[in-house]
């Protein structure tokens, strides 16, 4: 089966955590959390439609001026969506800045960040260039997701970190792929037109629905579904989770939010022999982590954010996230 997004970590586990949703057809991205960015492309950047930051630590946080510096004279629009005070602190970061230079001849980049409460969009805020990034207010029409897209949603849950810290889910709405022996055998060329096709099958058009695959060849939805080119399954999931505290609520809420993935990232940085220093700064070991992920059934798991305190030492760690992973349990305390 084709996959929707390819996602890869921004860092090495021991920097600054990120994940990019590169998506596999089309020039799109979406990216977990704004920290050191260093390692993305310009390219790849001005692919971001859609940046998810968990909270407002520095090491989520500071990859912003990336973004801002990349995108700057461009005419596009990047949505910024966090926790209470988002819109705020993306104010905060633009107004550090001089903005003589930019007018209403200059590149219409524009900014939207949005506060998100579990109860819905509590905040929301436009910034853009040819103002010289004024805050104006603006109305996110999005619905209970931060991100509800025709192919995907973005999903979320509140976690504690002494602070509000969210954790993302990725859902495709229905994985539809192309089976090209089945086009073969009807003489269709693959083609953009499948991108298309594929949405339709994805929204539920009707069976008519017309496609026109090369000059004077036509198609229909129904059609390609009865010879099986077009095949459906699950949509893939993908779930983010970075900087919380190992207590009952916490599991629960990250589980319920994991359940299923096709894929977990998880922030592992501690041992067990330190399990004390991790609950004092509210963040999980290893062992917690990888037990969070065999609770929530994913059916892969990767570390991230791992503390630098053990450079060196990343085999013990990763040996204690996958005995808790793969059947050792770890009680919330």
């Amino acid at each position: 089966m084709t996959l929707l997004v390819q996602p890869r970590l921004v860092n090495e586990p021991f920097s600054d955590p990120g994940l990019l949703l590169d998506f596999r057809f089309g020039d799109r991205a979406v990216l977990f959390d704004l920290g050191d960015l260093s390692a993305l492309s310009p390219r790849e950047i001005l692919r971001v439609s859609h940046v998810f930051v968990s909270h407002m630590h520095m090491d989520h946080f500071s990859g912003f001026d990336r973004v801002l510096g990349v995108s700057l004279y461009r005419d596009k629009q990047v949505h910024i969506i966090g926790p209470p005070g988002l819109a705020d602190a993306v104010e905060a970061k633009l107004r550090a800045y001089t903005w003589n230079l930019l007018n209403e001849r200059s590149q219409d980049f524009t900014i939207f960040a949005s506060d998100w409460t579990e109860e819905g969009f509590a905040t929301a805020a436009a910034f853009r260039a040819r103002r010289a990034f004024a805050r104006e207010d603006w109305q996110n029409p999005g619905t209970q997701f931060p991100l509800d897209d025709p192919e995907f949603v973005i999903e979320a849950v509140t976690l504690d970190h002494g602070i509000p810290c969210l954790a993302f889910a990725f859902q495709e709405k229905l994985r539809v792929n192309v089976h090209r022996s089945r086009l073969d055998e009807l003489g269709l060329p693959v083609g953009p037109w499948l991108t298309n096709a594929k949405r339709a099958v994805r929204r539920g058009s009707d069976a008519a629905t017309e496609f026109t695959p090369s000059a004077g060849k036509k198609v229909t939805l129904g059609e390609l579904l009865r010879a099986q080119a077009l095949v459906c399954a699950p949509g893939q999931r993908i779930a983010y989770a970075t900087d919380l505290a190992f207590g009952p609520q916490n599991v629960a809420r990250l589980a319920n939010l994991a359940r299923g993935a096709d894929q977990l990232f998880i922030e592992a940085g501690f041992l067990e022999e330190d399990r004390d220093l991790a609950a004092s700064k509210k963040h999980l070991t290893a062992a917690q982590a990888g037990a969070i992920a065999r609770q929530a059934g994913v059916i892969a798991a990767q570390q991230m954010h791992l503390s630098p305190r053990y450079l060196g030492r990343e085999d013990e760690l990763r040996a204690e996230f996958e005995a808790g992973f793969f059947g050792a349990s770890v009680t919330a305390r």
